[in-house]
């Protein structure tokens, strides 16, 4: 039984009561009475146990409310802690990335006019060497003319 409606019967019995004259006390069937209290006696402990397992219930479905809350708000976190060391490496190998590009191109520049001064005092050198050779050859074939084609004595001066 409802102990809400064991107070309205208990209510109901003060209502049919009868009122004593010159004072604010009421005749109560003391049967009647006795036996709502009885009734309210046995129901209020099963009220109460209840209640507590209402209590109980609501507890526990708070605490996994919280677990499940504490729980999504970890993964949010270590989902952005994610996202940020993602951003980071991949903003640090972009910066090695351009770094490296940069120095490959001061390698190539370098290494381009290294091999320009190299070919160009190999030319040099060789150009001096042709010169020489050149040289020779037309030394050489000034003194075979000379010795096959001796040139002839001059005439001698008029007189």
């Amino acid at each position: 039984m409802d102990i809400l409606h064991l107070v309205d019967r208990l209510e109901e019995l003060f209502n049919q009561s009868r009122q004593v004259w010159f004072t604010h006390s009421v005749l109560v069937d003391e049967d009647r009475l006795i036996d709502i209290i009885d009734q309210m006696r046995a129901t209020i402990p099963e009220e109460i146990r209840k209640a507590q397992q209402l209590l109980a219930q609501r507890d526990r479905i708070l605490a996994q409310a919280q677990e499940e809350a504490n729980r999504i708000v970890q993964l949010a976190r270590e989902k952005a802690e994610q996202m940020v060391e993602r951003d980071a490496i991949t903003q640090a190998a972009q910066a090695r990335a351009e770094q490296i590009i940069s120095q490959a191109r001061l390698e190539a520049d370098m290494t381009r006019r290294e091999a320009d001064e190299y070919v160009l005092e190999t030319l040099t050198r060789l150009e001096t060497e042709l010169e020489r050779l050149l040289n020779q050859v037309r030394n050489g074939i000034r003194t075979l003319q000379s010795d096959r084609y001796p040139t002839p004595p001059s005439p001698p001066p008029p007189q």
